[in-house]
């Protein structure tokens, strides 16, 4: 039941166009090329243009992926683009060459299994798979590490894009772009994580360790502004986000806030150095450190919290429940003053009444069963 309600979850998440926007083609030299199908012309509107490299990529699923890399030769970072559920690379690519070029970044783009000229059919763990095989090709072909890549997740793309963000601990940063808490969140408006439920960012998004850039129009009809929300305020580290007042699902990019703000984020993850990085590290790993210490240390001492449990049952004095065999009322304590709480041959606690006894005199408090004392009560 479980696996037929994801399957149809996922016919509602994924609406590749069609026919597709594009094509690819092998030239005589080998390098392929990217073709509308409307105007069989190249989508780059030049025959030979050096800044797009088109790739072909196999994926551990057994799909070919289609990717486009546009290189930026004043770019320090690289940003690896995620789309929507209703668009391919045909579509993006003029949104591409803006965003390269007022981002100053390298960009990579692809097409899920199963959209545009990619083979398969499209899922949540194809899109997995996509965009590892994806991350693999920028870390192999162009040598760029996780230290200079931001992830950009758009809707559904929010999903692969948490998914390798929980992976690499160093990323530079992530921008989710009208991102979804979850699939069955955005279909049935539930506040709760279901077995079948995919791409449940609601969980990764605690995993992610770089700054998270969240951008959601305030009018999206389609992913509720909540789930942009929700998303920021479950980030480890979320950097100031841009809610579009009026935006929708599909045209956050018209507003001129859009650029703006990405243009801010962009710069400040250039300038965030490898100290101002490690400093942050530290940070975090002094706020674990003394987490665990806080733990630790109450775990061996008495927290001083009162609770219902008694140790005392002439008196009913509550106690504390990490040393509940200390007696706490003075009524009921040993008169001995040789008294101690435990046997120290056989460490065998009494019962309530009668877990303290003398060890070195002769009086009536000895309880334990053991060759030192009498038998227990």
């Amino acid at each position: 039941m479980g696996c037929l309600i994801s399957q149809l979850a996922a016919k509602f998440a994924f609406f590749p166009p069609s026919p597709a926007t594009y094509q690819v083609k092998k030239r005589d030299d080998g390098k392929l090329v990217a073709v509308s199908t409307t105007s069989s012309m190249p989508i780059s509107g030049a025959p030979d243009d050096p800044s797009l490299d088109v790739l072909l990529l196999d994926t551990k699923r057994g799909n070919k992926i289609v990717a486009f890399y546009l290189k930026n030769p004043y770019a320090r970072l690289t940003v690896l683009y995620s789309h929507g559920n209703a668009a391919d690379l045909g579509q993006l690519y003029d949104l591409f060459i803006q965003l390269k070029a007022n981002l100053r970044v390298n960009l990579m783009g692809y097409d899920y299994s199963g959209y545009g000229a990619s083979t398969g059919k499209p899922s949540e763990f194809d899109t997995y798979a996509d965009i590892e095989a994806v991350y693999d090709c920028l870390e192999t072909e162009y040598g760029v590490s996780q230290e200079d890549l931001i992830l950009y997740g758009q809707s559904v793309g929010s999903g692969p894009t948490l998914h390798l963000a929980a992976k690499l601990p160093r990323l530079r940063g992530v921008v989710l772009h009208s991102a979804i808490l979850s699939g069955l969140r955005v279909l049935c408006h539930v506040k709760f994580t279901l077995c079948f439920d995919i791409y449940r960012n609601v969980n990764k998004i605690r995993k992610v360790k770089c700054p998270v850039l969240v951008i959601h129009g305030t009018e999206d009809d389609v992913v509720n502004w909540l789930h942009g929300s929700g998303l920021w305020k479950m980030a480890r580290d979320p950097y100031e986000p841009l809610w579009i007042k009026g935006g929708g699902h599909c045209n956050l990019e018209l507003y001129p806030d859009y650029i703006r703000h990405l243009c801010k984020f962009v710069q400040e993850m250039e300038n965030m150095t490898t100290e101002i990085r490690l400093e942050k590290i530290r940070q975090t790993l002094r706020l674990n450190k003394r987490s665990n210490s806080a733990a630790r240390n109450s775990a061996t001492k008495c927290c001083k919290l009162k609770c219902k449990r008694s140790s005392c049952f002439s008196c009913s004095k509550p106690n504390c429940n990490s040393c509940c065999w200390w007696p706490k009322c003075s009524a009921c304590q040993p008169k001995c003053p040789e008294w101690r709480p435990r046997c120290l041959e056989c460490i065998k606690p009494g019962c309530m009444k009668c877990s303290f006894w003398c060890t070195k005199c002769s009086c009536s408090w000895p309880k334990c069963s053991c060759s030192c004392t009498s038998s227990c009560c």
